[in-house]
């Protein structure tokens, strides 16, 4: 297709979305290999359906169910028709998605008497790969090489029936693959190998064509969300030919038996009229059905076709790989590595579907973080895919990634999905980028421009600009001070001031009560965060040590939403205080990707508050520091040094020896529930320079509050202005506060957090935005000081058995080439 005609097509598309996806204004889709989107009118229209018809379940003879029978019968022709598929040659059995239709296929393959020879291609999703575990042997082919020196050889699964699978188009990077294997493994074939295809992919942009059942796969699975947004539906097409397979399958569920014997003797006699009503077990999800009628109508009437899809989004896929290919560093360097298969050809959909899946580089040629990467992405409204993109023998032949490597990538604590995802100068994962038929060179544009304005870098580094030189000599004496001190009793609310002039203690795990509580979904288990319910930010805690209760009050828009707007809870966790019940229940919870042992209120009020307040059911939990009787509940979890170090630091332990610790070692400091250290510090003059920053910008300015520091450390109020020393504490070793001291662990690292206005809960793209482009260092974006407190060698002193530090205290840091300097640190600090 030209490109004056694909500009017009994308013209009309334009105006398409406008009048059926209004859901798109003011974002970027970029996850169709996800789920494409639903249109407007076919929610219309499905609705319409409903409430014109009366549907019965199909198992009865009554008018309701006998329309309900029919019509299903008929959105079952209309999907072969779709696919070209004679009815009389193949058979379409409803799932759930593509990986039931795969299990499915694997439950028949498991009840042969012999077991199963089972192949699979690199390339194949995950659903594809867990096949192998009912299989009494099975192979990955590494390659499209492998599979055609297989298939003329036919080696391995001797006297077993085979089974091969791959998928049609990789959802990793879009790459598609022959769509002849399945004819070639029949016709040179003596045994029986059936295939088994993954059209998930394929299918949501691109025609599948079944025409020729002689040359069709036996199987072929379907994921219909993909192709139409709407309904949650799956699909198994099964070539007639091969059904014999599912006859040694055991289970039986309701309706695919004619009758059922079970007492005395045990006797079953199963449907033969068609494949599907041996297949489908239980009620069909008939309303789902219902809507895929609609979805099939509403899809042609909008986009004609699928070829027409095919050939737009193609086009698409073209101009985002140009447009990303062409980003270049000031010193020359590739911005982007596309992980394209040497076979493809972006603008060829024979070989090249709508997905791009990269990596991006820092200028100095190292991976940027894809976890920076969704944060800035999902400040700026752009939804995309990070990470293992469940391709795992795909990704992991594209990054390079040996078996031994990912599994002591496992063994180091990453996951798919978290912030570990660059070890050893290797990405483990990816960014994927993904069009759908709705898509439009205007999300091509956005993804481009996202790209050049946070990860494209001049010839040197952006810093922070320098400070004006001045000729006023500064004080001798310590310009600090501790301006506020801050604890978050329960992780991810709001924040509780200690009043000045209040001695607060110091615990190993931070200040006393910081993040001993949080609220947990009752369902997953996982604690809440304001980045998916910012509203949780309008949930102030404060702490009455008078009455010993942590006192809970909703603010702002939360005082709608719940029957009550405050709720008390014992400072206290002995059980007594509450009532004669059990209070607690032990429950696991995780806790940014952690799981740790806490307690869980069973108080039906408590639970009560939280879910009226947020709209989601959860419990109140406690990781108390010391637990009843049965010693500490504390965990601990590994602190990297400061980024900026590029030497070997010697670590103050017993004094006067020290312990060299290298750049990246590691230290473990006991803590709560808070992210990664016992205690986050941040400085006023650094704040104040990022404000001027976004200021100068058009920006809203940040208050301290969205970056939840405990300690704000600011110069005194008669210190001469014009002298603050914006991130000085990225040189700081330690800290003296007041006459306790603390250890300065390493930059905090952010995240899009921080643009939760903690007075609204509104979110904003600052200071996320600024912060990204004046503190990304190793592509981690960095504001604020981990720190913990040093215990004196003296335990037994006043100072020592309770350490506190209070709003108002001097501040003295002291910088690494200081420590050994420092005879008073040394003679005190153990």
């Amino acid at each position: 297709m030209e490109e004056a005609t694909c500009t017009s097509y994308n013209n009309a598309i334009e105006e398409l979305r406008v009048r059926e996806y209004p859901m798109l204004q003011g974002t970027t889709y970029l996850d169709h290999a996800g789920t494409t989107l639903y249109s407007k009118s076919l929610i219309e229209r499905f609705s319409a359906d409903m409430v014109s018809n009366l549907y019965g379940n199909p198992h009865s003879a009554s008018n309701a169910s006998q329309l309900t029978a029919r019509r299903i019968e008929d959105v079952r022709l209309r999907l072969l028709q779709t696919l070209n598929a004679d009815p009389h040659e193949f058979d379409v059995v409803f799932v759930a998605n593509a990986t039931a239709g795969i299990k499915l296929v694997m439950d028949a393959f498991r009840d042969q008497e012999e077991g199963f020879w089972y192949g699979y291609h690199r390339d194949a999703h995950t659903s594809l790969i867990g096949v192998r575990e009912a299989a009494a042997e099975h192979k990955c082919f590494a390659s499209d090489t492998e599979v055609n020196d297989w298939i003329e050889r036919q080696d391995g699964g001797v006297g077993r029936v085979k089974l091969f699978a791959y998928p049609a188009q990789s959802n990793m990077n879009g790459r598609r693959l022959p769509l002849d294997w399945s004819h070639r493994i029949r016709t040179s074939n003596t045994t029986a190998v059936y295939t088994l295809l993954d059209a998930a992919a394929l299918a949501s942009t691109s025609p599948l064509d079944l025409g020729k059942p002689d040359e069709a796969p036996d199987f072929t699975v379907l994921s219909l969300y993909k192709m139409f947004g709407f309904p949650d539906l799956g699909a198994l097409i099964v070539r007639q030919a091969s059904a014999s397979i599912f006859d040694r399958r055991r289970y039986f569920g309701g309706g695919t038996v004619e009758m059922v014997v079970c007492l005395d003797e045990q006797w079953h006699a199963k449907k033969t009229d068609s494949l599907h009503e041996r297949l489908e077990d239980g009620t069909l999800p008939i309303h789902s059905i219902m809507a895929l009628d609609s979805a099939m109508a509403v899809h042609w009437e909008l986009y004609t076709s699928l070829y027409q899809i095919s050939r737009h989004t193609t086009f698409l896929a073209r101009k985002l790989y140009e447009g990303l290919s062409s980003l270049r560093h000031g010193n020359g360097e590739d911005v982007c590595h596309i992980y394209k298969d040497p076979a493809s050809t972006y603008g060829d959909s024979l070989t090249q579907g709508p997905v791009i899946a990269c990596n991006l580089r820092n200028q100095c040629g190292g991976w940027v973080n894809n976890a920076e990467v969704e944060k800035l992405a999902a400040i700026k409204n752009i939804q995309l895919r990070t990470g293992g993109l469940c391709n795992p023998g795909g990704v992991a032949s594209s990054l390079g990634l040996a078996p031994w490597e990912m599994r002591e990538n496992f063994s180091a604590g990453q996951r798919c999905g978290n912030d570990n995802d660059v070890i050893r100068a290797k990405p483990t994962g990816m960014i994927r980028v993904s069009f759908g038929a709705m898509s439009t060179l205007a999300d091509v544009d956005s993804f481009v421009e996202f790209v050049r304005e946070f990860f494209v870098q001049e010839s040197q580094p952006v810093g922070t600009p320098p400070m004006t030189s001045v000729d006023i000599e500064p004080p001798t004496h310590s310009r600090l001070h501790v301006e506020s001190l801050v604890v978050y009793p329960i992780k991810s609310c709001a924040g509780f001031s200690v009043p000045p002039g209040k001695a607060w203690e110091v615990r190993p795990e931070g200040l006393a009560w910081d993040r001993e509580w949080c609220l947990v979904h009752q369902g997953t288990g996982a604690a809440l965060s304001q980045k998916c319910y910012p509203k949780m930010a309008l949930i102030r805690p404060s702490i009455d040590l008078d009455k010993g209760v942590l006192r809970i009050n909703l603010v702002g828009a939360l005082q709608d939403t719940a029957s009550s707007h405050e709720i008390t809870v014992p400072l206290s966790g002995d059980p007594r205080l509450f009532s004669d019940e059990a209070v607690y229940k032990n429950s696991n919870t995780r806790v940014c990707g952690d799981l740790v042992k806490a307690k869980t209120y069973r108080s039906n009020e408590v639970s009560s508050f939280f879910t009226q307040a947020l709209g989601v059911a959860c419990h109140l939990t406690r990781f108390p520091a010391v637990s009843n009787g049965s010693g500490s509940t504390r965990h601990s979890k590994a602190h990297l040094q400061k980024h900026q170090k590029a030497g070997a630091i010697r670590v103050p332990g017993a004094f006067p020896e020290t312990v060299p610790i290298t750049p990246g070692a590691c230290v473990s400091k006991p803590i709560l529930l808070a992210n990664e250290s016992p205690i986050l510090t941040i400085s006023r003059s650094s704040l104040n320079r990022l404000n001027e920053l976004i200021k100068a910008e058009g920006g809203k300015a940040a208050q301290a509050e969205v970056f939840r520091a405990n300690i704000v450390v600011a110069e005194k109020p008669d210190y001469p202005p014009g002298l603050e020393d914006p991130y000085a504490e990225d040189d700081w070793r330690y800290l003296q506060i007041g006459q306790q001291y603390f250890e300065m662990l390493g930059a905090c690292r952010r995240c899009q957090m921080v643009c939760i206005d903690q007075q609204t809960a509104e979110r904003n793209q600052e200071p996320f935005v600024t912060l990204s482009k004046t503190r990304r260092f190793d592509g981690r974006v960095y504001f604020g000081e981990h720190t913990c407190h040093l215990p004196l060698d003296e335990v037994s002193s006043p100072l020592g058995q309770n350490p506190t530090i209070t709003v108002g205290d001097v501040v003295s840091p002291i910088r690494e080439d200081e420590v050994h300097r420092n005879s008073h640190l040394h003679a005190l600090v153990g």
